[in-house]
């Protein structure tokens, strides 16, 4: 495997959308301005009912992760589909290197966009809504930030295969799929008032990923954490493998399945 080749193919795939991000200033304003209306929502009702102040802080943070959750569906899980569409997937899967690191570029380009509204909503929280961060652990902090990111991201990489495959139907599940994680994960309450719920709820990574940075950032809530930091870090890590995994095998199955139907880079298949 010509390492360079599939570095060039992670820079190639991953510089559009950065750059993008970059030329297009708007594009933050409103994808950063439209989530903030409805994170807004949730702050005014802890508000109006005297809630702890760091409830408020749950839900800024559940904002922030919220945002790479759609750039995961949107950005990632619909990609390969679309680019079938637009008849690019055939000079995809005819370039001599791994598709791995086409999807690995998609993902580092994701998560660089994702990350200036996520540092914007972090923003407005703090100085608009009056948020204070009291990280007790910074190291553990970012690590389980990364881990989490890796693992949204291989749960991406790994969508982008199969709704190639079931076509026209990934517009219908990525749709399906937002309201019923940003329930799952607590995105603007403690997952651990799901109760027994939060055991399914933890098989999605946004949702250990949230609960451990928030009990990070705000230690005097750790009672509404649903594990250890530690444990979710270790349970986020087996997630990133097993899913990265998963991914990298529903890919040559993808590339399998087309040689032998011939249909893959077919629209409206």
């Amino acid at each position: 495997m010509n390492i360079m080749l599939n570095l060039r193919a992670v820079k190639g795939r991953a510089y559009p959308r950065i750059i993008g991000a970059l030329r297009e200033p708007s594009w933050v304003f409103w994808q950063t301005f439209l989530p903030i209306l409805g994170m807004a929502a949730y702050v005014y009702v802890y508000r109006s009912l005297d809630a702890p102040k760091e409830f408020e802080g749950f839900v800024v943070l559940g904002g922030v992760m919220t945002t790479y959750w759609l750039n995961v569906l949107w950005g990632m899980a619909s990609q390969l589909y679309w680019e079938k569409e637009t008849a690019n997937l055939q000079l995809y899967l005819a370039a001599p290197m791994s598709k791995m690191s086409i999807l690995a570029g998609m993902a580092l380009g994701g998560m660089f966009s994702t990350t200036v509204r996520g540092l914007s909503i972090i923003l407005i929280g703090v100085f608009i809504f009056q948020v204070d961060f009291v990280v007790t652990n910074v190291l553990l902090l970012i690590a389980i930030f990364l881990v989490t990111l890796v693992a949204l991201y291989g749960m991406g990489m790994l969508f982008a295969s199969l709704f190639l495959m079931w076509g026209r139907e990934a517009w219908h599940i990525n749709i399906l799929l937002e309201e019923p994680v940003y329930f799952l994960s607590g995105y603007s309450f403690p997952v651990k008032a799901l109760g027994s719920v939060s055991a399914f709820a933890s098989m999605i990574p946004f949702t250990l990923g949230l609960d451990a940075m928030r009990q990070l950032t705000f230690p005097s809530m750790a009672e509404w954490g649903l594990l250890l930091p530690e444990v979710e870090l270790t349970i986020l890590v087996a997630m990133g493998v097993f899913l990265i995994f998963c991914a990298r095998a529903a890919l040559n199955r993808m590339e399998r399945l087309g040689r032998a139907k011939g249909t893959l880079t077919m629209r409206w298949q």
